[in-house]
């Protein structure tokens, strides 16, 4: 019995995602980017959070709101962040705030 000399290309299923979904699709991949940004503030509220030993109503009292809003804040899909909230919640959990401006990345093409 022989065997097939067809060669299989491996590769990593998030390429093969991007290379289908958004590779030239510019308002995809704002939407994407835009996307990550959300979950890191949103993720980064809940690991700071977390950390300091606090539920989100013991949070919510320290910072001066309720329960519901930091819960809308911890969530990826919560599009209302303001800076003067982070500010707050910063202040609450002794940090600040910080904002950098990076160069956006292009994403490296498998050959």
């Amino acid at each position: 019995m022989a065997k097939s000399t067809t060669k299989r290309t491996a590769t990593d299923a998030v390429d093969i995602l991007h290379r289908r979904y958004y590779e030239g699709q510019p308002e995809r991949l704002a939407a994407l980017e835009k996307a990550r940004a959300d979950d890191h503030v949103a993720r980064k509220i809940v690991a700071l959070r977390t950390k300091a030993g606090l539920t989100q109503r013991q949070l919510a009292r320290l910072v001066g709101t309720t329960a519901s809003v930091i819960c809308r804040l911890e969530d990826a899909d919560y599009e209302g962040h303001s800076l003067a909230m982070l500010n707050r919640i910063a202040a609450a959990l002794n940090r600040r705030v910080e904002i950098r401006f990076v160069p956006a990345e292009k994403r490296a093409q498998s050959a």
